[in-house]
Formats: structure tokens, sequence, C-alpha cells
């Protein structure tokens, strides 16, 4: 059987309007080397970057002409600190992963080291963290795990209660349920109940009823910027 959850995180991008400087940050302070810089796919004039975090993750840049316009509020847009509050559906804090203790000391000292306030480490039970900011009002953390996370012992009856999450419900969230459609599956009708990306509607639409190898060959861009 194929797999039907995915396998991890390949990139999580982040808004900027200064690339150069979240650029600076996240290779220097962070240490995760530029990979890539290129202009966005499909967005003229758009700019894309990748860092490297292992073999199979990254960390994402985006800049786009008019982001430094757009203005940036606490406590709507960004939230400040790991308890603070920003807009649903907004990143509140982005985490990063070491492998233990002694690798979150040392991300704790190399951030410190170029200047920049570091937390912690906090212990949460299963993982201990530091937390931090990053450029443009980033809500930065570094976490190691110190055990499994077992559900009889995390997941807070009291708290699905308080989410009216039922008993049935969080059975299919601890234990979700395999997909048996035939594959592929056709894209169903716009239903605005659903999630639904933010294209115009008719652009949407136009999308969704082409088929899916129409999308790939007009869609994809192979070929790296730079000629071997």
């Amino acid at each position: 059987m194929r797999a039907q959850q995915p396998n991890g995180i390949h990139h999580v991008a982040i808004m900027s309007a200064n690339m150069k400087e979240q650029l600076t940050f996240f290779t220097q302070v962070m240490g995760f080397p530029l990979v890539g810089l290129f202009e966005m796919h499909g967005v003229p004039g758009g700019r894309h970057a990748f860092l490297k975090m292992d073999e199979d993750s990254f960390f994402s840049v985006v800049e786009l002409a008019g982001i430094a316009e757009i203005p940036s509020t606490l406590g709507i847009t960004h939230a400040g600190t790991g308890a603070g509050k920003c807009a649903a559906g907004t990143m509140q804090h982005l985490a990063f992963r070491v492998a233990d203790e002694d690798g979150l000391i040392a991300m704790r000292d190399r951030i410190r080291s170029h200047g920049v306030p570091a937390i912690g480490p906090i212990g949460h039970g299963f993982c201990k963290s530091i937390y931090f900011a990053g450029p443009e009002g980033l809500t930065l953390e570094v976490s190691h795990a110190v055990s499994e996370v077992d559900p009889a012992r995390w997941v807070d009856p009291k708290m699905l209660a308080e989410c009216g999450i039922s008993a049935d419900e969080a059975q299919a969230m601890l234990a979700p349920p395999p997909c048996t459609a035939d594959s592929p599956v056709p894209n169903p009708a716009i239903d605005p109940a659903k999630p639904q990306l933010a294209y115009p509607p008719e652009t949407l639409k136009a999308i969704l009823a082409a088929p899916d190898a129409a999308i790939t060959m007009q869609g994809s861009y192979d070929e790296p910027p730079v000629p071997a």
C-alpha cells in the first residue's frame, strides 16, 4: 500500500521583505547552508531561497514586491512570543529540531554568540526547548526530544471536551482511517465550506477542471537557473 501520510517536513516557507537579512540570520546564526536562490517559479520578480536543515528538510524564504508596505502588527500578524496571540491560520511560532541536549545547548550558545538573546532550556515533558526571535518579528524555538509522546498520557480528556471533540472523533484522530478511494481521485467540485486556494474564482475553477497531467506539464520548472 502506498504511504498515506507525509514522512516529515520538506520545507517551511516564511514571507520576507528583506531576503538578505533573512539569509544572513539563518546561515550565520542558525547554521543552515544556502542551497538555492532563484526567481520563484511562476512568479516573475519573486525570490525563493532554500536552506538545508538535513538530507530531506529545508527552510525556505519567499520575497515578493510590496511586502514591506504590508503592516506587521503584534497580536495580529505576529505573536511576538511563544505565548502570544496572532490571527487564526498564521504561524504562531516555528520550532527547529536538534538530536539531544548537547545540541540544544550548542545552538543556544551559537545564537547568543551572534548577539541574539535565547531563553532556556525549558522542559515540556517530552521535549526541551530554547526560545528566541528572528528577523521581521519571527518567534523561533529549537527543541530536542526527551521521550516518545504517549497519547495515553498527553491527550487530556478534559481538553478534548473543551474542544467539543467526541469520543468517536477522538478515536478517529488517534487512529486516522486509511483512504479507500480508487486512484486517481478527481478534484471535487468547489465547496465554499472546504478550504480553497485563494485564486480568483474563475481561475480556480479552470485549474481544478484541468487534467492533472496538464497542470504538471504547464506548471513544472525542472531545470536549475544555473546551466550545468
